[in-house]
């Protein structure tokens, strides 16, 4: 349970109780990104944090989106081999997890507005329109919400997955224009009626042109529903982009306060801070719904920093696997074939990138950890550490003096570094320290630690980390972030 002691919503001013320190530095990275190594805390911690946190924030949202591939605009006729769909998809899942390396905190944000906004390849079956989905994401993620909730609507992944291609003036579907009211921007039964659905259904209508699976779906005014619609007690001749900019006009609280909800629970706690949200919310619309703008309210306040908010969230895979090789500053796994493993371990944890459960998208938090993910999880484990270790043995002690232990000649010491700079809040009690210790000591005689001839440049001293390290991958506190 969070402490309900938390601090307020105002800029961050380091304390005694809320120092900018190691953990802080890690605390915002495991949040907004993927983990982060001994060398980017230590630039952090060289500067102010609000100007370090702005500078980062501000260079994530002006990144470029990632390349578009070959087969960006391919229609099911550009195919000569149906392997090759397959082939396409698996391609761009391998390229999103070297953007998430690259470029955390865009994509942990692109990650969000995707299990937001969802859509699945196994529905709609085409790499293009999954690349072109993926492009509008990254592109608005940090920018106009009423942007990005339009041109996702607009996108063949979401026209397909939600069934807005078979909707006309004729038969109007509800399906997206009941998602949008209940997941995309309002939240369940908050603010509008099952009329407001069919009349918006109708506005919905008309992106029915398409001339072959994978073509690009367009608009046909034929199939459109002219007619006068009413919607939230507003009366006109909506077309889609018009009944979307119905929900900012009309139902504007409700909605900055739903989706600042969801960012609050992604970022910092599943325990949603009411009056946190409403501030936040008043930014969304005072903005003009800008998501950088909340974003950067959010995480540089004395209340994302709150110490107690810390190591309360279940990482979800990406945050677990990819976590493990920024925390380690690896580049092991970062050939074609393990690249591709990344994202088929994450995947086998319940995260598969582009083919969320439903609509609803992944529940997260601990729906992440069960008896079958977090066997996968330890197994996990072991196969980074070891493939880490594979890579370069001697990389793991050389990181483990770049945590500045107190001594790098004594074991209880180089342990309690390793295990501080790991799990987000440490180990609960002296006891659980010693265990760790005795991982770490392994079958190493005792003579070589009470002597003074062990230290970080033993013979064996990668191996005891590595050993370690996979002793507390397998922690649960190792599972929060």
């Amino acid at each position: 349970m969070v402490d309900c002691q938390l601090a307020p919503l105002v800029p961050y001013a380091p304390s005694t109780e809320s120092p900018w320190d190691v953990n802080a530095v890690q605390h915002l990275h495991r949040r907004m990104g993927f983990e982060v190594g001994p060398d980017e805390i230590a630039l952090a911690l060289s500067q102010n944090p609000v100007t370090y946190i702005t500078n980062t924030l501000t260079a994530a949202a002006a990144l470029a989106p990632m390349d578009e591939p070959v087969w960006g605009r391919y229609t099911i006729s550009d195919y000569n081999d149906p392997s090759e769909v397959a082939e396409n998809v698996i391609e761009w899942r391998s390229a999103w997890v070297n953007d998430m390396r690259d470029n955390p905190w865009r994509s942990k944000l692109v990650l969000f507005w995707h299990g937001h906004f969802v859509t699945g390849i196994n529905k709609y079956q085409c790499p293009s329109w999954m690349w072109q989905y993926h492009d509008v994401l990254q592109r608005d993620a940090f920018g106009d919400f009423r942007a990005l909730v339009r041109a996702t609507g607009k996108t063949p992944a979401m026209l397909v997955y939600l069934d807005g291609v078979l909707s006309s003036r004729f038969d109007a579907n509800e399906n997206y224009a009941r998602e949008l009211f209940e997941l995309f921007t309002l939240g369940e039964g908050n603010g509008y009626t099952q009329t407001d659905i069919t009349e918006a259904a109708r506005a919905f209508t008309g992106y029915n042109g398409y001339t072959e699976a994978c073509a690009p779906i367009t608009f046909i005014p034929a199939t459109f529903d002219p007619g006068s619609k009413t919607i939230f007690g507003q009366t006109g001749a909506y077309d889609f982009d018009a009944a979307v900019n119905l929900v900012f006009s009309e139902r504007a609280a409700e909605c900055s306060r739903y989706i600042c909800g969801k960012l609050y629970a992604h970022y910092v706690s599943a325990q949603v801070d009411a009056d946190v949200v409403e501030q936040l919310a008043t930014t969304f619309r005072d903005s003009d719904w800008s998501i950088v703008a909340v974003l950067e309210q959010l995480i540089t306040s004395e209340h994302f920093f709150s110490p107690a908010l810390r190591g309360t969230r279940v990482k979800n895979p990406f945050e677990y696997v990819l976590g493990t090789e920024q925390l380690l500053a690896s580049t092991a796994l970062r050939t074609p074939e393990l690249t591709n493993a990344v994202a088929f371990v994450a995947g086998n944890m319940g995260q598969i990138l582009f083919d969320p459960p439903d609509v609803a998208g992944w529940p997260g938090d601990r729906s992440w950890i069960n008896g079958n993910t977090l066997s996968v999880r330890f197994e996990g484990a072991e196969q980074l550490a070891y493939l880490i270790y594979l890579d370069d043995r001697e990389a793991l002690a050389t990181w483990a003096k770049a945590l500045n232990p107190a001594s790098e000649f004594n074991v209880t010491d180089v342990t309690r570094a390793i295990v501080d700079f790991v799990l987000p809040q440490g180990l609960p009690t002296p006891a659980e320290y010693e265990q760790a210790e005795i991982a770490m000591r392994g079958e190493v005689p005792s003579y070589y630690f009470d002597s003074g001839l062990w230290s970080l440049d033993f013979e064996y001293a990668p191996e005891q980390v590595a050993t370690l390290l996979v002793y507390l991958l397998r922690r649960p506190e190792y599972q929060l972030c």
